[in-house]
């Protein structure tokens, strides 16, 4: 079989999850820092979800593509950003996170939900759902 370039394609990168759905790997996640956290969460007109996780933290990595998920299937409605722990101690302390995954939903300047421990896809919708319209 002969190709005669295979980069001509557009291409949108994939995974496909446990359940079979196609993952879309390209997100509108915001990675944000200690220096930024301010600005990326509180100086938004839409509500925003705080993912924090840590490279070590083996549920993180179960959680993040669902996260990604969000990002893209909610964006009109609202701002998603994730927030590494290790070298963010102040962002963590502010929002008491005891341990990873956790997520904390702000909106109007005002922490309005909070989940800490893995979560699955259709508990994360229904979370997410509760807060969001």
């Amino acid at each position: 079989m002969e190709v005669d370039n295979c980069r001509k394609l557009p291409r949108t990168p994939m995974m496909i999850s446990n359940d079979g759905e196609e993952i879309n790997t390209v997100s509108s996640v915001t990675v944000i820092s200690d220096q930024k956290f301010d600005q990326e969460v509180f100086e938004v007109e839409k509500p925003v979800l705080v993912y924090f996780w840590a490279s070590w933290c083996g549920p993180c990595r179960l959680v993040s593509p669902s996260i990604d998920w969000v990002a893209n299937t909610y964006g009109e409605r609202l701002k998603v950003v994730k927030l590494e722990v290790d070298p963010n101690p102040n962002s963590v302390a502010k929002c008491d996170v005891k341990g990873v995954p956790a997520l904390r939903i702000f909106k109007d300047k005002k922490l309005i939900a909070t989940h800490e421990g893995a979560i699955g896809k259709p508990q994360l919708q229904s979370f997410i759902d509760t807060y969001v319209s």
